[in-house]
């Protein structure tokens, strides 16, 4: 079992700790745009007259949509390691990392990328959730 010292030691290695919302979402802008952010996560306030200032007000209302950002940031931005199963149900800013571990570079993406990587995983979703179906019968 972790000590609460021990965890707070490992997620001061997450590259979420003492990070600003408005600051981790002007980095992704900067690097990645509105409409990649917007293919990526689907949320209305990148897609009409997006603004930091009214994207942060929603995603500090909203916790599910500022944890799917902050997954984004965590595992395409900074590429880190996934969450282990222990720790995938906690939110993205308790996870922990190994000490020393550095963040790679960004992943590259395009809209298109994005687009066919969301078709793939609806795909193999319709692909599993059929054949639960058909072994039903």
């Amino acid at each position: 079992m972790m000590t609460d010292e021990k965890r707070i030691e490992l997620q001061q290695n997450n590259p979420l700790h003492g990070l600003k919302l408005e600051t981790m979402l002007q980095e992704l802008v900067d690097f990645y745009g509105w409409d990649i952010l917007d293919a990526a996560m689907r949320f209305n306030c990148f897609n009409t007259n997006p603004s930091i200032a009214s994207s942060v007000k929603y995603l500090k209302k909203t916790e599910w949509a500022r944890e799917k950002l902050e997954n984004f940031y965590l595992y395409r931005f900074k590429r880190m390691p996934r969450a282990s199963v222990e720790e995938y149900d906690l939110p993205p800013r308790a996870r922990t990392f190994r000490h020393g571990l550095k963040p790679k570079e960004p992943m590259p993406l395009t809209v298109d990328s994005i687009l066919k990587s969301q078709a793939k995983a609806a795909s193999s979703f319709k692909e599993r959730s059929g054949r639960g179906r058909s072994q039903r019968r």
